[in-house]
């Protein structure tokens, strides 16, 4: 019992650590809905104080050198998309107050609320130490995530793939699980299921986001409701763009899996690729 409270303790330390740049921007972007008295408008000061708040980071070597490029990358695949998606033309969401600082219809502040997901996948990935089983060749997670990419910009002119994509996701990762190391012993769970629980953990943070007007969807605007749960879907895809991005800084390394005669399957090597 002393066991698992300390390991529990321990992984929610880690988390809230992780969390660290996610939720600092969603705890700005909540109170200045509430009170602001600053002149600039708030999407302004909410891209200044996230711009800051990473310079906080790196400066006090919270943040690596390599998970800040994976924030960069993930910052500038989020604002191709977001300029499509909130072009006139589309309007899949809007952000209803003014700003300086951004390109067409989008407030730069907005491409940090995706650097926060790369931000988290990072530092997890670090500071739990994850390894990997039954991994797909890495060319086959690179050619899924274009095609999820491209789809966030063609499903609004041909066939939506999105169930397509996922399907192709349970194929690829459907025997891949995730070993952390939260103390001393590796756990573990199928990746496909962590995915999800980070997937259901962005949208409650999008019904935040949306309920303190950060930006609103079309059927949100005359009265809040609570973001649709076929969103997690759309997050669900991207949580694997998001991780695939931050496999190229953090290469994945594996475990080697054996069955002996129990035919109970355990891991042999923390280091061995499969």
């Amino acid at each position: 019992m002393h066991r698992f409270l300390r390991e529990f303790w321990l992984f929610g330390l880690k988390q809230a650590y992780a969390c660290m740049f996610g939720g600092y921007l969603l705890g700005l972007i909540f109170l200045t809905n509430y009170w602001y008295p600053f002149s600039l408008p708030r999407y302004d000061f909410l891209f200044l104080a996230a711009v800051a708040f990473q310079l906080f980071l790196l400066g006090f070597k919270f943040e690596t050198p390599k998970e800040a490029i994976v924030i960069v990358l993930f910052h500038c695949v989020a604002t191709g998309m977001e300029l499509f998606k909130t072009s006139d033309a589309i309007g899949s969401w809007h952000y209803p107050e003014a700003f300086y600082f951004g390109i067409g219809n989008f407030p730069l502040f907005a491409g940090f609320m995706y650097s926060a997901v790369g931000s988290y996948l990072a530092r997890i990935w670090r500071i739990f130490e994850f390894r990997y089983s039954a991994y797909p060749e890495a060319w086959k997670p690179v050619v899924l995530v274009v095609l999820i990419y491209i789809n966030f910009f063609t499903h609004h002119y041909f066939y939506d793939l999105r169930w397509i994509l996922l399907a192709a996701s349970v194929i690829l990762f459907g025997r891949t699980y995730i070993y952390f190391k939260v103390d001393q012993v590796y756990r573990r769970m199928p990746l496909l299921l962590g995915w999800l629980l980070v997937a259901l953990f962005i949208w409650f943070g999008e019904n935040i986001g949306t309920y303190s007007r950060a930006w609103v969807y079309p059927d949100q605007s005359s009265q809040w409701h609570m973001v649709s749960p076929s969103k997690l879907l759309a997050w669900y895809l991207l949580m694997m763009l998001s991780f695939v991005l931050v496999s190229f800084v953090h290469k994945p390394k594996f475990v080697r899996l054996t069955i002996p005669s129990g035919k109970v399957e355990h891991a042999t090597s923390m280091d061995t690729p499969l």
